[in-house]
C-alpha cells in the first residue's frame, strides 16, 4: 500500500486558484498551483474537504457578483 492509500498517513489539503481541493501526501512535493491549507491523517483531510468544498465548480465558473456558498479563502 503506497501512501495515496494509507488511512493513517499525513496528507496535506491543497487548494487550487480555482478553489478546487485535493489531499496530498506530506513528504512529496506539493504540484505547481496548489497551496497547503491543512494536514492531517488522510481520511481526516478527506472529511475536512467534504466540509470546505461545498460548491464542486471552479472559482472561475461561478455566478459572478460575490461568493457563492461554501466559498472559503486559499489560506484560513
Amino acid at each position: 500500500m503506497g501512501e495515496f492509500d494509507d488511512h493513517d498517513y499525513p496528507h496535506h489539503i491543497v487548494v487550487n486558484d480555482e478553489g478546487m481541493y485535493s489531499i496530498w501526501p506530506v513528504d512529496l512535493p506539493v504540484p505547481a498551483g496548489w497551496d497547503v491549507c491543512e494536514t492531517g491523517p488522510r481520511e481526516s483531510c478527506l472529511n475536512r474537504i467534504e466540509e470546505l468544498w461545498t460548491d464542486m465548480r471552479p472559482r472561475s465558473a461561478r455566478p459572478a457578483g460575490g461568493s457563492a456558498e461554501g466559498d472559503v479563502p486559499l489560506r484560513p
